[in-house]
């Protein structure tokens, strides 16, 4: 793997904030129903929400001192069966550069997050999509009106952007007589988004573009499953997969009994997360050569101690004890209570206790007030807490003021697709973790050019850095292509974007990803 440094950047304002979500002062807008060959799809007959037409916007933002015209189009795209009956409808809006001589040779980028459950307005609005939630880092969002401003970290000035919002989620459901359980699955939600991404490619002529997946959390696993489903069904090869915050292997954050794997690749992010709050007690001046420490740590003498069980040696355990308390800032007496394991939702009870608040999951470092104070686990996250209201709300408003796409549909923001069939992998019907890491590696190795950028954030508590380089290090993949995976870091948590700084430098990470990996 290439590691690409991510040096700490001081946190500043990203551009000119919007007077306000209804006049985008870089916004001409234009809605032009009908004007795409899919802009109708079928109505879905048994909810009685009739299926709107598809909008078209046009709109200007400048990236890089560049002005980039584009046109945003907001619609769906029918799923069918093999004997051409509807299944399903699938929303989307997607971004494409106008002015271009040759669109079908422009890079395009299929983005959509994770869940499984979630819609794609995390990425859409906080990341990648040219309009963004007006933010404060890590303070709680404050309550409405809230605000959208251009994005002059959008990826627009380098390729296309298509959002997907997965069935179940978002505006996107079944239609006919199928089910939701016929999505909802590692394979089914595969099988439904590769599907929705041919008919996308092919009722826009994008057949010769240079593409992309860009994923976060379960979409990882989708990507890295999905790209070596395109690759053996419709023999569509891609340039790159994006992954950020990283899950391809479940057991490397399965908290199970019996499984050790857990407690010693979250060590470094609790080591991070302790160096962030000044928490350790004797905390080192900078980060990275302290994660090095803890990582060798993790893999030998905090292994070894796991790996014994209860038969090591008081020694052996005093002294695992000693550098557990250095590395995560808990007290040895509760590191010894808990018999040397602390799982995610421990720690993030555990380590502020004392100053009556828990940190987040999702980036650990939000905190917010608890009121008990006895308690063993995080009962929610100040991540998830601070910034959930303004995404739903302001996508909502953009997509009816902005984009003009008004349907009276619920728009599913974290969609219930439970049951979700976990059953990828899984020979003779035997129980076990869901890896779709050997995809990936199948396809990085049938597809020799594929090339994937990983996104970590330090602070991420719910999928780890050091996991997902220890996925990463065990792909099997041949000498020659190991240098096709290139890992990137940032000083924030699983959706990174939310820090300024790190949202800076994943532009100029996956723009140079994109220069790369197009000819």
């Amino acid at each position: 793997m290439r590691k690409i440094a991510s040096p700490v950047l001081a946190l500043f304002a990203c551009g000119t904030m919007a007077a306000g979500m209804m006049s985008p002062a870089s916004a001409q807008q234009r809605t032009s129903p009908g004007r795409e060959a899919h802009a109708r799809q079928a109505a879905d007959t048994t909810s009685g929400y009739p299926e709107p037409p598809a909008s078209t916007t046009e709109h200007t933002i400048t990236v890089a001192g560049q002005t980039v015209r584009y046109r945003a189009t907001a619609g769906t795209i029918d799923l069918r069966d093999d004997q051409g009956k509807p299944t399903a409808s699938v929303f989307y809006v997607a971004y494409t550069k106008e002015g271009v001589q040759n669109p079908s040779a422009r890079p395009v980028t299929f983005a959509y997050n994770g869940g499984p459950g979630s819609s794609s307005i995390w990425l859409h609005m906080g990341a990648l999509g040219p309009r963004r939630v007006v933010m404060g880092d890590t303070a709680h969002i404050a309550p409405p009106p809230y605000r959208l401003e251009d994005n002059p970290y959008t990826p627009l000035d380098k390729t296309d952007l298509v959002f997907i919002d997965p069935v179940g989620t978002g505006y996107s459901h079944p239609l006919g007589d199928a089910k939701g359980k016929e999505f909802w699955g590692v394979d089914q939600d595969v099988r439904s988004v590769g599907q929705f991404i041919t008919r996308w490619v092919r009722q826009n002529d994008r057949w010769n573009s240079p593409r992309y997946l860009f994923g976060e959390s379960y979409g990882t696993t989708r990507s890295a499953s999905l790209v070596s489903y395109m690759q053996n069904r419709y023999d569509m090869d891609f340039n790159g997969v994006v992954l950020t915050s990283v899950v391809l292997d479940f057991q490397t954050i399965g908290w199970s009994a019996g499984n050790e794997l857990p407690y010693i690749l979250y060590l470094p992010s609790y080591a991070a997360v302790a160096w962030y709050h000044h928490a350790l007690p004797q905390r080192p001046d900078s980060l990275a050569p302290f994660l090095e420490q803890v990582r060798s740590f993790a893999l030998t003498d905090y292994a070894h101690a796991l790996a014994e069980g209860s038969k090591i040696g008081d020694q052996e355990r005093n002294a695992v004890l000693d550098k557990l308390h250095q590395y995560t800032g808990l007290s040895r007496d509760y590191l010894d209570r808990a018999d040397l394991r602390v799982d995610n939702s421990e720690f993030e009870k555990e380590l502020m206790r004392e100053h009556g608040v828990v940190i987040g999951r999702l980036d650990a470092r939000f905190t917010g007030p608890t009121g008990d104070l006895l308690g063993e686990r995080a009962p929610y996250d100040p991540q998830s807490a601070a910034i959930s209201s303004a995404f739903a709300s302001t996508f909502r408003t953009y997509l009816r003021n902005e984009l003009h796409y008004r349907t009276e549909r619920p728009y599913q923001v974290s969609g219930n697709v439970r049951p979700w069939d976990w059953t990828h992998g899984r020979s003779f019907g035997w129980p076990g973790f869901t890896n779709v890491a050997p995809d990936l590696a199948e396809a990085m190795q049938r597809n020799p050019h594929l090339q994937v950028l990983v996104n970590n954030g330090y602070y991420d508590l719910a999928t780890p850095f050091f996991a997902t380089e220890y996925t990463m290090d065990h792909l099997g993949l041949p000498a020659d292509l190991r240098g096709h995976v290139h890992m990137a870091y940032y000083d924030a948590g699983h959706m990174m974007y939310v820090h300024d700084a790190s949202l800076a430098r994943m532009k100029q990470n996956f723009d140079r990803f994109i220069d790369e990996t197009t000819h």
